[in-house]
């Protein structure tokens, strides 16, 4: 349901833009003219376009979790695209888009927006239980696998029972498996290693399978489900998949390219933000403009990262011993680098390290040499991440966001491994517009 909304969402645009230039064309404008054949058909798809990536942004159609909330967003997307295209004309000293285009467009598509929200969450509410899960494995699974559900899993479950795998088997007629699952009208089993090596349970697992209850690896279902690796499985799970950046060549070269084409685009609203910053810095930031930080790059070759400071200038702002991890809303950052945090400008300066080089827009984010020699330590699989170019932004990121200890350390690798895992261009595509998203929404923040 919630494909369908977004396919309306889309389509909605497009059709009132589209429309609206069709009627300004054919019974406004005077003398009429052939809209299809105009310079404004250009622009129209421009701001079709524009008023997409608004959107999904600000996260239409599905994301408003109520009518209120729903219409506040989708005015406020409506306004930005005006607001957009009404500058750019200003800029230009052209009207690019008749006002009858712009203003209707804003006006009609709110209550379009809202009305597939509608649907959306129509969609959603029915798919809040779809999957009931029950688990086949030790009691420390079942721990992690509840916690990982409460996140932001890809799917929606929810964990209805729970056996282990001596307890799933019994002797005949007994049959514990089958038993749960009817009671608990459960739509998928998931096994861990030690239940998938039991015949017994593997038997009942094939019973359920054939009248149409689906049966998973627990690597699977972290997968399909939750769109990470599970922690137990990490350092069996790390040999055994290709990483595209180094086993196809084609990715990587259209990695690259990729990385270019957006570090190049990117220079230009780097330079842009310079005097911006500056000036701002005055008034709650003075000191050094940059910050500047050795990280771990691919290969575990240290380079240089730089971004806007954020944090006071003096001596006495840094930690005692220099170790501690960066908190959310650690007294250090001042007022200015507050606001460049939030409205992540802070990393613009990290378009030199992708033209560099040293850095992808997608990626495992770096990290200081010395976290990555406490964390080598502590888990012999985690220097895998350094086997591509770290990124501007990454799966970890948008899925979890900030790191400020080990722990989240340890939970953000599982998605840097399913990233690993299933690195692609259409991955990375998916990266990129979550991160507009998360950007938009003010969600997290990577380290």
């Amino acid at each position: 349901m919630r494909r369908v909304a977004r396919l309306l969402s889309f389509l909605g645009a497009a059709g009132v833009v589209l429309g609206l230039s069709k009627v300004h064309a054919a019974y406004i404008a005077d003398p009429p003219y052939d809209f299809t054949s105009s310079f404004r058909l250009a622009w129209a798809l421009g701001y079709i376009l524009l008023l997409w990536i608004a959107g999904y942004g600000f996260g239409l159609p599905d994301l408003p979790r109520s009518l209120r909330e729903a219409t506040i967003v989708a005015s406020g997307v409506s306004a930005s695209g005006a607001v957009a295209v009404s500058v750019l004309q200003l800029a230009v000293g052209d009207a690019l888009l008749p006002r009858f285009v712009v203003f209707g467009s804003a006006l009609l598509l709110v209550p379009w927006q809202v009305a597939v929200n509608a649907l959306a969450r129509n969609g959603r509410s029915r798919d809040e239980d779809r999957d009931r899960v029950i688990l086949v494995g030790s009691a420390e699974e079942l721990g992690r696998l509840r916690a990982d559900l409460d996140l932001v899993p890809e799917q929606p479950a929810v964990l209805v029972g729970h056996l282990l795998s001596s307890e799933a088997v019994a002797a005949e007629p007994d049959r514990p498996l089958l038993a749960l699952v009817l009671q608990e009208a459960a739509s998928v089993i998931v096994l861990d290693r030690s239940a998938q090596s039991d015949g017994a349970v593997v038997a009942q697992a094939a019973v359920l399978h054939e009248v149409g209850v689906r049966v998973r690896t627990l690597v699977q279902f972290y997968e399909e489900w939750l769109g990470k690796l599970p922690v137990g499985e990490l350092e069996r799970a790390s040999l055994f998949f290709d990483i595209s950046e180094i086993h196809r060549v084609r990715y990587a070269r259209i990695k690259r390219l990729v990385d270019l084409v957006v570090g190049l685009l990117g220079m230009v609203f780097f330079v842009i933000s310079v005097p911006l910053v500056v000036v701002a810095n005055l008034f709650g930031n003075r000191g050094s403009l940059f910050y500047r930080q050795v990280r771990v790059g691919r290969g575990g070759e240290p380079f240089e990262i730089l971004k806007y400071r954020t944090m006071r200038a003096d001596p006495s702002a840094s930690s005692a011993d220099g170790s501690a991890w960066t908190a959310i809303d650690d007294p250090r950052i001042t007022p200015v680098g507050k606001f460049l945090r939030a409205s992540h400008l802070d990393e613009l300066p990290q378009m030199v390290n992708i033209v560099r080089g040293e850095l992808s827009v997608v990626g495992p984010r770096p990290e200081q040499p010395r976290y990555v020699e406490e964390l080598s330590a502590t888990l012999p699989f985690y220097g895998m991440r350094h086997l591509v170019r770290p990124g501007l932004t990454g799966w970890a990121q948008v899925k979890y966001g900030y790191a400020g200890d080990e722990d989240d350390a340890l939970e953000k690798l599982q998605y840097e491994f399913f990233y690993l895992r299933h690195q692609s261009l259409r991955f990375d595509l998916r990266v990129m517009g979550r991160t507009v998203r998360s950007v938009a929404g003010s969600e997290g923040r990577g380290r």
